[in-house]
């Protein structure tokens, strides 16, 4: 290695490749092929000095070795070499009539090419370090619905804004509710007409021949309720008696004997 290039580096360098790195063993030059490139992107490696050919055969040597090498490691030396290569040429190479980038210009664009070759390495690696479907993170065995998302436009003008308003008013308005006189007998009155129509008569009579003749529907329920309460109320003092042939049959009463024979001799 010739003196002045920094041998720390070197070592450095060296020690961290790996299996997969290839590192050069030239005449004027022993380490990785990326410290070369990177030594002869701040012009600090004379490649005047550097054996193409023998960088070639090392890197033929290299991929015959490396069976299972990643290929896009094997593209990233490959460049490397080419651009060693072509910068060699154009330091050896006398300069033609036209006017051809000089050394320096191609050495700021060899340092641009690697700064994105150095950029897309790190996106790839981001990107590898990124958790992967079915090996860090997994899918739900079955598909997710989609959501639907609604929204509603309310449309109106004045008249259909004003129209709600009153129905709104209407609803909230206080109501009078008005009970209506329904005609009733009560039961002092079907008391006294069940009493005065068995005194006339000792036979059984229905309950319902002792409801007011030509009545409206409301007043026949009525009267009908407090006649069976009156009816009731007569066998209780023991003044009439009430008798029924079988279930739903007709209900009739009659005026007790006994009763009858008290009033007469009363």
């Amino acid at each position: 290695m010739p003196q002045g290039w920094p041998e720390d580096e070197v070592r450095k360098q060296g020690a961290k490749a790996g299996d997969e790195a290839l590192y050069l063993e030239l005449d004027g030059w022993e380490g990785p092929l990326d410290l070369l490139l990177d030594l002869a992107r701040r012009q600090k490696v004379d490649l005047r000095q550097i054996s193409i050919l023998a960088l070639v055969d090392q890197y033929l040597t290299y991929i015959e070795r490396a069976q299972d090498l990643r290929l896009e490691l094997a593209a990233d030396y490959l460049v490397m070499a080419a651009w060693l290569a072509y910068l060699k040429s154009a330091l050896l190479l006398p300069k033609d009539e036209q006017e051809d980038p000089s050394p320096e210009e191609l050495a700021l664009r060899l340092q641009l090419r690697l700064q994105r070759l150095g950029a897309m390495r790190e996106a790839a690696a981001r990107l590898m370090a990124r958790d992967r479907i079915g090996r860090d993170i997994f899918l739900r065995g079955a598909p997710e619905g989609l959501r639907t998302d609604r929204k509603t436009l309310w449309r109106s003008d004045a008249y259909s804004i004003i129209q709600a308003y009153g129905q709104v008013k209407a609803r909230t308005a206080p109501r009078i509710y008005h009970v209506s006189n329904r005609p009733v007998m009560t039961l002092d009155s079907a008391l006294d007409r069940v009493s005065a129509m068995l005194g006339v008569t000792l036979e059984w009579m229905e309950i319902r021949d002792f409801l007011p003749p030509h009545a409206e529907p409301a007043l026949r329920k009525s009267a009908l309720a407090s006649s069976f309460v009156a009816a009731l109320e007569l066998a209780r003092l023991g003044r009439a008696e009430i008798d029924q042939e079988g279930a739903f049959a007709p209900l009739r009463i009659r005026r007790l004997k006994e009763a009858v024979r008290q009033a007469v001799e009363a």
